[in-house]
């Protein structure tokens, strides 16, 4: 009998100032018990500092590490994909090598899994920003409502959501190539899932603006998620999914591709007529029949192909736009405390 309840999975890349916060962080505070019902797994991507040193010295100091080291970079997705194939557990956790879990996240994890014994479950986050200021996200409210069509509206990342390792099989999802590789992969999950529980507890501490994350990284790659977004609604598609859902993931896909293209650290300016033009591509293409004409004066935008007026627009916003109002600051340390978690069958 397989003793092995959850597999976390570290991808590992160019992360040597993070990377023991976030080993250091799983397991604290577990019991034996707890701890023999966890497996951690870290994937050395070719890193190009001393990350692989750095596991496996951690691996012969603790000996509960398995440390899987790939010969050549191959990108976040595959690295997930290589710590999966060597997994063991029921339910699979895709922990990022700079960020790390607040105290108490894997055994509240392991305690839910084990009593609702879900598709998926869903856990809260907090982001935190390199002065070290914590805030909630914007889409953690749905958390508290645990019915698709809220769910859908959740941050799209593989590390927000523990899946049952055979409902991957079933559904026959991995990490596919390319940046913004959580895309066809976080959403998915949820659409396949016959039951899927929220844990409303922040378990998660998501490190953002870091020098050298994607997300602050201006490059041409920026471009890939054209091409996530596409395996996405094909999959979907394929699924014969109802008109509320094609109209639901088409309006995140759009909102989701004007975040990128008005963001200073994503597209480089040159190429930011290009990427919107690619977007109206996309918007023509993939627009559901009866989703509605005017949903607002960007998508118009995107829908005409209105690049001058989408510059000038965006242009006159970043001029008179203020300062906004300082989110809700959470000093280190301190967590949502456990709720009882919430198990909805979805179908």
């Amino acid at each position: 009998m397989n003793s092995v309840l959850l597999s976390v999975v570290v991808p590992v890349y160019a992360v040597e100032g993070y990377l023991y916060q976030c080993l250091e962080s799983i397991r604290a505070g577990l019991s034996a018990a707890e701890s023999a019902a966890v497996e951690v797994i870290a994937v050395d991507d070719a890193s190009p500092d001393s990350c692989g040193d750095m596991l496996d010295g951690y691996a012969a100091r603790h000996g509960d590490l398995r440390v899987v080291h790939l010969s050549r970079n191959s990108g976040l997705g595959a690295a997930r994909n290589a710590g999966l194939e060597h997994a063991r557990g029921e339910y699979v956790w895709f922990v990022d090598s700079d960020d790390w879990l607040p105290p108490g996240s894997v055994r509240a994890v392991l305690a839910a899994l084990d009593r609702d014994r879900p598709d998926v479950l869903l856990v809260d986050h907090l982001r935190v920003h390199e002065n070290g200021r914590l805030e909630a996200d914007a889409s953690s409210q749905v958390l508290r409502d645990p019915t698709l069509p809220s769910l859908i509206g959740l941050q799209h990342t593989a590390w927000n959501r523990i899946v049952r390792r055979g409902l991957l099989a079933e559904l026959g999802l991995r990490f596919l190539p390319g940046w913004y590789e959580d895309v066809p992969f976080s959403n998915p999950v949820l659409i396949g899932a016959e039951r899927i529980s929220v844990l409303d507890r922040v378990c998660y501490h998501y490190r953002i603006g870091r020098l050298g994350a994607i997300t602050a990284t201006r490059s041409e790659r920026h471009f890939e998620a054209f091409d996530q977004y596409e395996r996405m609604l094909d999959w979907v598609a394929a699924r014969d999914p109802e008109p509320w859902l094609r109209h639901r993931l088409f309006t995140l896909m759009i909102d989701h591709l004007l975040v990128v293209a008005g963001n200073d650290s994503r597209v480089p300016s040159r190429r930011r007529r290009a990427f919107f033009r690619r977007l109206a591509v996309h918007y023509r293409r993939y627009r559901p029949a009866g989703y509605p004409a005017d949903p607002g004066i960007k998508h118009r935008l995107v829908r005409i192909g209105a690049y001058p007026l989408y510059a000038a627009l965006r242009q006159a916003y970043r001029m008179v736009r203020t300062d906004p109002q300082p989110s809700p600051v959470v000093r280190p340390g301190i967590v949502s405390p456990p709720r009882q978690a919430q198990a909805a069958p979805v179908r």
